[in-house]
This record gives C-alpha cells, sequence and structure tokens, in this order.
C-alpha cells in the first residue's frame, strides 16, 4: 500500500509549493541513486520521493490527491462500478468532467523568465568599501533570428488544425450521470495553438537561445556576508512576449585575518609589552585604512578595550562609519638574561604587591573585609 504522498515528504497537508521543492531536494539529495551507490533501498526512498514530489509540484494532479487521495493521480485506478456497466478512463476523467479539466488543455499566454542565482566571493575590504565586479552568465535569451516564435525567417507559427488555436480539444462522452464535455490539452500542439513547420535553425524552433551576458555588479559599501542583490531583467527571457526573470546576487564575504566585524563595528587583538603597559605609550594599531597612531595611559591592564571612532564599517544606507574596538595584551618577556632578571627582583623587592598587580591584592581585600566585619 503506497504511503501518503505528504508523509514521504515529511510534510503536513496544506504545504506551499516551495516547502514541497525544500523537502524533495533534500531527500533527493539524501538517497539520489549516484550517492548511494547499489544500496537498493535508498533507490526506492529516492523513486518513492520523486514520485510524491511529481504529484504535489503540479497544481493539478496535487488537487486531485487532496480530493480523492491515490486513486484522483492513477490513471490504472478503476472507474465507478455499480451504475449500469460502469465507466471506463478513470478517476482523473471523471475529474475532467466535472471540472473542466483543472489547469490542463488551457492556451497559455506570456510568461515570465526564470531568474538566475550568482554565487559571488568577496574580501573582507570590498564587502566594507564597496567593489565593481564584472561577471558572466550563461542564460537563455530570445532567439534575435526569430524573435521567440520559433519559426524560420519569412515564416510563421500557422494554427493548429486539430484545435483551431485554442490549445484544447473537447470530446463529448456518455456516462451514467449524461453526457459531458472532456477538456484536454491539444497533443498535436501541446496547448500552444500553433504549429511551426519550418522550424528557426538558430535556436531549432525553441524561440531562445543559450549565450552568456556580461554584467556589471556595484556591490555597495557596507554589504555584509550573505545580502542578495537583486538586478531586474537579467534573468532569462520570458516565453510568448513574457518578461524576463531576475538575476540575484548572493554574497560571500572572506573571513579576515586580523579584524573581526560586528554590525559596522570591527574588533581587533594587538599585543603590548609590559613596559608599555607599565609606563603608557603611543602604538600604532592597523585599521581598514591603514595603520593609526593610539595611546596606552600608563598602568594599562591587559585585556583593556580602546575604541577609534569611525574606522569601522561605512553604513550601507546612509552616511557615517562604525567604531574599531581595540584590545589590547600584555605579552611577558621571555628568554630574559641575568642582569635583566636581577632587574625585576629589585623591582619585586621595592614595590608593593598593589603596584606589581595593578590594583589592590588579594591580601588587601581579606584585610578590608575583616575591618569591614569588625565594625
Amino acid at each position: 500500500m503506497k504511503r501518503d504522498y505528504y508523509e514521504v515528504l515529511g510534510l503536513g497537508k496544506g504545504a506551499g509549493d516551495a516547502e514541497i521543492k525544500q523537502a524533495y531536494r533534500k531527500l533527493a539529495r539524501q538517497y539520489h541513486p549516484d550517492v548511494n551507490p547499489g544500496n537498493k533501498e535508498a533507490e526506492e526512498k529516492f523513486k518513492e520521493a520523486t514520485e510524491a514530489y511529481d504529484v504535489l509540484s503540479d497544481p493539478e494532479k496535487k488537487a486531485r490527491y487532496d480530493q480523492f487521495g491515490h486513486a484522483g493521480v492513477d490513471p490504472n485506478a478503476g472507474g465507478f462500478g455499480g451504475f449500469g456497466g460502469g465507466f471506463e478512463g478513470g478517476f482523473g476523467d471523471i475529474f475532467d468532467m466535472f471540472f473542466g479539466g483543472g489547469g490542463g488543455g488551457r492556451h497559455a499566454g506570456p510568461q515570465r523568465g526564470a531568474d538566475l542565482r550568482y554565487d559571488m566571493s568577496l574580501t573582507f575590504e570590498e564587502a566594507a568599501f564597496g567593489v565593481e565586479k564584472e561577471i558572466q552568465i550563461p542564460r537563455l535569451e530570445t532567439c534575435p533570428d526569430c524573435q521567440g516564435s520559433g519559426a524560420a525567417a519569412g515564416t510563421h507559427p500557422s494554427t493548429c488544425s486539430q484545435c483551431r488555436g485554442t490549445g484544447q480539444v473537447k470530446t463529448a462522452q456518455r456516462t451514467p450521470f449524461g453526457q459531458f464535455q472532456t477538456v484536454r490539452t491539444c497533443p498535436a500542439c501541446h496547448g500552444e495553438g500553433k504549429i511551426v513547420l519550418s522550424p528557426c535553425k538558430t535556436c531549432a524552433g525553441q524561440g531562445k537561445i543559450r549565450r552568456v551576458k556580461t554584467v556589471n555588479i556595484n556591490v555597495p559599501a557596507g554589504s555584509e556576508d550573505g545580502l542578495n542583490l537583486r538586478l531586474n531583467g537579467d534573468g532569462e527571457a520570458g516565453a510568448k512576449g513574457g518578461p524576463p526573470g531576475d538575476l540575484y546576487i548572493v554574497l560571500h564575504v572572506k573571513p579576515h585575518k586580523f579584524f573581526e566585524r560586528q554590525g559596522n563595528d570591527v574588533y581587533c587583538e594587538v599585543p603590548i609589552t609590559m613596559v608599555q603597559a607599565a609606563l603608557g605609550a603611543e602604538i600604532e594599531v592597523p585599521t581598514l585604512d591603514g595603520n593609526v597612531k593610539m595611546k596606552v595611559p600608563e598602568g594599562t591592564q591587559t585585556s583593556s578595550v580602546f575604541r577609534l571612532r569611525g574606522h569601522g564599517i561605512p553604513y550601507r544606507r546612509g552616511n557615517g562609519r562604525g567604531d574599531q574596538h581595540v584590545q589590547v595584551l600584555v605579552t611577558v618577556p621571555t628568554k630574559l638574561n641575568e642582569k635583566q632578571k636581577e632587574l625585576l627582583r629589585e623591582f619585586a623587592e621595592s614595590a608593593s604587591e598593589q603596584q606589581q598587580m595593578g590594583k589592590k591584592s588579594f591580601f588587601d581585600k581579606v584585610k578590608e573585609n575583616l575591618r569591614d566585619a569588625m565594625g
């Protein structure tokens, strides 16, 4: 017994087109025969998911399935029995008779072209300050020789004689309920209403050709990872005079070896010596604009953070920039010679623990707490 198609895709009834497509893609990647060579179970699951998607992704089939279940989309399903001889043709024909054939068989009008996606890699600086890039996009374009008609130069598509240009054929059938009319897609023109007798040689009668188009992309300053840029009309050509689709540029920003971005602010770590931390100093700090001088006050503790205003990421909307936050890390000297060690010992003997620690010592705090406790 077949499983429910919604159950196969892991969805609930009423799932939308996007959910159905996403669920199928996930299962297809998991159970595709190329990923699971020789695995019969995976092959059956792939076939089962594909069959479910074939039905649920088609509005007409989905409508039949939602109302009649598997019988509504099974061409081999039996007809209504017990009505004076029964009905030949199956549930699909019955649905066509009562509901006008769903969406099939109607002459299609202008159709919008497909959208395209391009994944663009950027450096940290390119995303921060903006950049102009030239990319190559392979896409379907309207054939310049036939202007999308599919007919050779000097000829035109002919009206289909079988459906007389409607894209539909109608047949009358008698049933136990009376006589009904079935409307189906014309098999001769496939619902187009016209037939190309002399196909265009450039596009082989398709009306479109695949070409590579050069597109200039202006990446705005302040762009972040994952941002989508939409270029109207740069997708694939539409059909029958329909508008072209759009081109979506998805940005992927490479991480920086020194800076980390949070919103429009940037963060970095800079090492300083023990002497610079104790006596204070003016140090050079790398920024997105080059090195700048920053004052470190005397007695600076490790992990202290200083702000460089206006050295962050430009705002994508509006003026101004974020800030740069610099965390200083005090380094301890290594491989000291005997003279240097002796100087440090002298300093340790002459300085209080509070001076060496840069703050109240543990014992000072204990003494204070005892005095407070005793009143």
